[in-house]
């Protein structure tokens, strides 16, 4: 530690070159949503889509994160998927990078698509950075070396940005954040039959995390599958506002490869204290 980068220990300066990394990839992603440049969707080998703007994007967020910490290595979606490998054992550091989280959305014209990017430290998240490029939404979160954390919003049109915390439990029933591709299926209805539950809200990407960061839902329960990209920005945020993602075990996400394919197990991202009230 005593050799770390200072950048690595100032997280909150960090996070905002980060957010400018962010808005830089979103600009580029725009591009090909706006029709200006050609999606170039293709077929990954496990069935999902890729398109020119993930690929691109990842490039450049790659090449940022790089020119600022050279020795901490960028595991990506894209060139995860394209076979490259990352020794986590001897890293403590590392980024994970979606540089197009909610593609079928994209692809399909849907603007609810994100730029995600997050730092692990130890196997656990400690700065993410969420972006969705069509509303100039940005959610982001860490933790300092001692422990302190701040989650914030921050709002493109009015360039104004506001601290955010995972609310109190709601009177009249909980607000479920869910898939709008994987979320209809037995297990989610049987763990919500134990709630009283006011609304459902079906959202692409991982800005269904964020909502409940920003305290306006509370239980996101996921049984499809996902990655450790998927997921790891969204939890440092999560994280930073006072809630946690926990697989079903009750144990909080790890990251760096306890599956060689870093898909993550089932999850439930909540706030705290549903976490403190339904022991789950």
């Amino acid at each position: 530690m005593e050799n770390m980068p200072k950048l690595l220990s100032h997280r909150g300066a960090l996070c905002n070159t980060v957010r400018r990394i962010a808005v830089e990839a979103g600009a580029l992603i725009l591009e090909y949503f706006d029709g200006i440049k050609d999606m170039g969707i293709e077929t990954k080998g496990d069935g999902s889509i890729v398109t020119r703007a993930d690929q691109e994007a990842e490039r450049l967020i790659e090449k940022r994160l790089l020119e600022i910490l050279p020795d901490i290595p960028v595991v990506g979606e894209e060139s995860f998927a394209s076979g490259k490998r990352v020794d986590f054992s001897v890293h403590d550091f590392f980024w994970l990078v979606d540089p197009l989280d909610g593609t079928r959305a994209f692809a399909a014209g849907n603007p609810d698509f994100t730029v995600n990017i997050a730092l692990i430290y130890k196997r656990e998240p400690v700065l993410g950075v969420i972006y969705a490029p069509e509303s100039g939404e940005m959610y982001a979160g860490y933790f300092e070396d001692d422990g302190s954390s701040r989650a914030v919003r921050y709002f493109e049109d009015s360039n104004t940005e506001k601290d955010m915390r995972t609310r109190a439990l709601p009177k009249q029933g909980l607000v479920i954040m869910s898939s709008g591709y994987h979320g209809r299926n037995e297990s989610q209805e049987v763990l919500l039959a134990s709630f009283k539950v006011k609304k459902i809200v079906r959202r692409s990407s991982s800005i269904k995390i964020c909502v409940i960061a920003n305290g306006k839902a509370d239980l996101y329960p996921r049984f499809g599958p996902t990655c450790e990209w998927d997921t790891a920005a969204g939890h440092a945020i999560l994280r930073a506002a006072g809630g946690d993602i926990r697989d079903m075990q009750g144990n909080s996400l790890k990251y760096g490869g306890d599956d060689p394919n870093l898909l993550n197990p089932e999850f439930i991202a909540a706030s705290g204290e549903l976490f403190r009230y339904a022991e789950l």
